[in-house]
């Protein structure tokens, strides 16, 4: 058994090389967080830092009961570490925020105030952010696309700045980069969102590693995400309805063709009826992939984090996790985006 009960709040804070940031955030943590008289709990996690990140958290495990440690073997990207942060939190709330000190833990009760309110997840919004002006109009670009593919009207997607009921960490799978898209992942769920405007400091210590191929990424895995959040359960749905379209195209195209003897004519117009109605045989096959599908279908990310700890400290993280415990309550009957402004 864990050798402190499970406390009310659970910090997450993923770390890359932050060495020179850690013992500042510690102490604004242990300042607000003591000041909300609840019990709780920071948990720090090393994503393979190549510098004295674990060697400050070791530090601080030691001299804090309420700190505790993990330490992946190499840098598995902030979904994985969030993740291994996820599994070891014990706390009916979970907080996540950067390590670079650029969030402001001051903030927290006004998160707390809001999942008082009935909400499943509270997400920050950086609304002057004290980052290049390159790196935000690229923020504000994605952010743009993602609520326009979502349809969820959140205004900052990347802010790492948010507050959890237990059951939405332990519900929403993450892997790849899918980091940025929990609020459109718990809102498929069925979980209720809420955003709060936070204050952004500008970096003191280390440099950040987002640049623009982050972004490119991270369009792409919003496509994935949106497809294998939606049709996870039944993938069918999409591969055989594009495999019926591509085969009424095709089969369209055919008999257009047939009775108006363009295929006769030659030149482009017949290289473009061929290739139309050659659409016929792909349909066939997408309908079919899509049937085995349905058959072979799991709901079970990879998660890799799991063989890729190398090691732990700290007295907080044990049995009681928010892995192994369940919560009262489940999923909000009342979903979707109450409360966003």
């Amino acid at each position: 058994m864990s050798s402190t009960p499970p406390p009310h709040i659970s910090v997450v804070v993923p770390a890359f090389n932050e060495e020179g940031n850690l013992e500042r955030l510690h102490t604004g943590l242990a300042a607000t967080l003591e000041a909300t008289g609840k019990p709780y709990e920071v948990l720090f996690v090393d994503d393979g830092s190549t510098d004295g990140t674990f060697a400050v958290i070791r530090k601080l495990a030691a001299e804090d009961p309420r700190v505790s440690g993990i330490r992946l073997r190499k840098n598995m990207g902030k979904s994985n570490a969030l993740a291994a942060g996820f599994e070891a939190a014990r706390g009916l709330v979970v907080i996540t925020m950067d390590g670079d000190n650029q969030d402001d833990p001051a903030e927290i009760p006004r998160f707390l105030a809001k999942l008082d309110e009935g909400f499943d997840l509270v997400s920050g919004w950086k609304k002057v952010r004290q980052d290049p002006s390159s790196r935000v109009r690229a923020s504000h670009l994605f952010n743009w696309a993602v609520r326009k593919i979502s349809g969820i009207p959140l205004h900052d997607f990347n802010c790492g700045f948010k507050a959890y009921r237990a059951e939405v960490v332990k519900a929403v799978p993450l892997y790849g980069e899918w980091h940025r898209f929990i609020p459109v992942l718990a809102s498929d769920l069925g979980f209720r969102i809420a955003e709060v405007e936070v204050v952004h400091h500008p970096r003191t210590h280390g440099k950040s590693r987002y640049g623009f191929e982050r972004y490119f990424r991270a369009f792409a895995d919003c496509l994935s995400m949106l497809i294998l959040s939606r049709y996870a359960e039944r993938p069918g749905h999409l591969l055989t309805g594009v495999g019926f379209a591509l085969f009424f195209l095709g089969l369209v195209t055919r008999i257009l063709f047939y009775f108006g003897g363009s295929l006769e004519a030659g030149g482009l117009m017949r290289f473009a009826g061929a290739f139309l109605s050659g659409l016929m045989p792909i349909g066939v096959s997408f309908i079919l992939v899509g049937m085995l599908a349905e058959l072979i279908v799991s709901k079970s990310p990879p998660q890799r984090f799991r063989t890729a700890i190398a090691e732990r400290v700290g007295q907080a993280i044990g049995e009681g996790s928010t892995a192994e415990r369940d919560y009262p309550g489940g999923l909000s009957e009342d979903s979707k985006w109450i409360g966003l402004e």
